[in-house]
């Protein structure tokens, strides 16, 4: 069975979500680079070890991301997953973990990138709006796509309630691709994700 470490940076609904789907994996850590994390609570009543690497403790990026990068090679992982991890990595990092790193971001990439998505979204008046798992690349959020959701962008939406649909979406994709990685059905083909057999599922039409 294929081993994943989880690395979160507040409550980790991702991470729960994943835990709860019991996609064949294993979950060998949950890390988070801050003490406070709400999801690391969640991870260790899981019976999951759980572990922050505080990034205040340390001088640089660089010193952050080595010491990040061992906790995580402790559990020789064979994926990696960023799941509402609010730290901006540097290439060394990435290019570690090339091909078995994933992230979820809350738009239609590549649409949106960065912070604040929702908002955005609302100020350019988008008729559809959505989430998406990628792997991830040294160009933030720009790595190669496994799978998108799609939610309507409805009159009287607030950032929050947009916010919130999307988050359901989030829920079901992100430990759909999980699966798809332990199932070994996902292949990079220049720089495009193929899915054996995943048909038009990798991507999912407008929910309320």
């Amino acid at each position: 069975m294929k081993s994943i470490v989880i690395v979160i940076s507040g409550r980790g609904s991702n991470m729960r979500a994943i835990v709860e789907a019991e996609p064949p994996v294993r979950v060998a850590a949950v890390i988070s680079n801050d003490p406070g994390a709400a999801g690391l609570e969640y991870a260790r009543a899981r019976g999951i070890f759980a572990q922050t690497v505080n990034h205040r403790e340390f001088a640089s990026r660089e010193a952050f991301d080595a010491s990040l990068a061992a906790a995580i090679d402790a559990h020789a992982p064979d994926l990696v997953l960023l799941a509402g991890f609010m730290r901006i990595l540097t290439d060394g990092f990435v290019q570690r973990y090339e091909g078995r790193m994933l992230n979820i971001h809350p738009s239609l990439l590549p649409s949106f990138t960065g912070l604040h998505t929702h908002r955005r979204a609302l100020e350019l008046g988008v008729k559809i709006h959505g989430c998406t798992v990628h792997y991830v690349t040294p160009r933030l959020d720009h790595g190669p796509i496994v799978i998108q959701a799609a939610v309507p962008v409805l009159p009287g939406d607030t950032e929050e309630i947009l916010a919130a649909r999307v988050l359901r979406q989030e829920h079901r994709i992100y430990p759909q691709a999980v699966r798809w990685f332990a199932e070994g059905r996902l292949a990079l083909e220049n720089g495009i994700v193929r899915v054996a057999g995943a048909g038009a599922s990798q991507s999912a039409f407008p929910d309320r």
